[in-house]
């Protein structure tokens, strides 16, 4: 089986919910990130190993597969399994069997194997990246998340969520929620980290809320995508010695009877267009463009009313 989706939208949740729900849920369930591990160390961590099958394998290794027998085992990022991985991978898939590394003893298990991905495997397949008979095997049944970007309705009861449990976890006595301009950001925005990425942001929120006010007495009223962001980030080209620089091109009168409100206000919306032009309408990428952070460009918008 194979549970295919962006990062960020709950892929390993998924697969533990497939276990669990499932006639082997009082078996093994183990998980293992094949990203992290380099090709001998997730033959080994998958198939175990004898004694003496390398450099420092002084006793034998059960491997996963042995381990998690009538049970299920979770290969997050199976995509990134090397060739040879991949072929074992197939044969235990096809038949339940494999040898441990530095063996020529066959073991036979039962395990439901889910593997998941947010790479495009019939494309990699096809480029020759991935094996089209692995594929064919674990594509039995594929689960395909959709991003939270298109799943709006989900963004409020998981903010709700993230939020109430941190500020549980800090020893609020309530959570008090957020307020209609934060809960009207968390919609209008895409989510490019999804749940993971909502997560985080949320419970970054309700924390420096709980910095602020222990009691947590008013809804929470700031969000911040970016912890990164200050004057002084690293990667910015800052010189706070340097002296203003003159213009040689003249300024344009302004028209008599423009108040100094009434200019303000033109010149911000000269910017903001100017942002939303050369991002191609992306609010996000016309918020970078200005400097600002998502949330002050999107309540420039509110203010020049071009939400629409």
């Amino acid at each position: 089986m194979l549970v295919v989706g962006e990062r960020g939208t709950g892929k390993e949740l998924v697969a533990a919910r497939l276990h669990f729900l499932s006639p082997r849920w009082e078996q093994a369930y183990i998980a293992v990130n094949c990203a992290a591990l380099s090709d001998e160390l997730l033959d080994s961590e998958l198939f175990g190993h004898e004694a003496g099958a390398f450099t420092g394998a002084s006793k034998r290794r059960l491997g996963r597969f042995e381990r998690a027998d009538k049970g299920t085992l979770f290969l997050d990022e199976i995509a990134t399994a090397s060739a040879r991985v991949q072929e074992k991978l197939l044969r235990v898939v096809e038949y339940g069997q494999f040898e441990r590394l530095g063996g020529d003893q066959t073991i036979t298990v039962d395990v439901r194997v889910i593997g998941a991905t947010n790479t495009d495997l019939p494309a990699a397949a096809k480029a020759g990246e991935f094996r089209a008979d692995l594929l064919d095997r674990l594509a039995f049944d594929v689960i395909t998340l959709p991003p939270l970007r298109v799943r709006k309705a989900d963004v409020f009861s998981l903010a709700e969520h993230f939020g109430k449990r941190m500020a549980v976890g800090l020893g609020a006595e309530i959570f008090p929620g957020f307020t209609p301009e934060v809960m009207e950001f968390l919609s209008d925005y895409e989510w490019p980290g999804n749940v993971r990425e909502l997560k985080n942001v949320t419970e970054r929120a309700v924390g420096r809320a709980f910095n602020e006010d222990a009691s947590l007495s008013s809804p929470v009223g700031q969000i911040n995508l970016d912890p990164f962001e200050a004057p002084w980030r690293l990667g910015k080209d800052i010189d706070n010695t340097a002296q203003p620089k003159t213009s040689d091109t003249p300024i344009t009168p302004q028209p008599a009877g423009t108040d100094f409100t009434d200019r303000t206000n033109a010149f911000e919306l000269s910017l903001v267009n100017e942002a939303l032009a050369q991002a191609k309408n992306h609010q996000g990428k016309a918020a970078d463009y200005l400097g600002l952070t998502y949330h002050q460009f999107r309540g420039l918008l509110r203010k020049h009313g071009l939400r629409k």
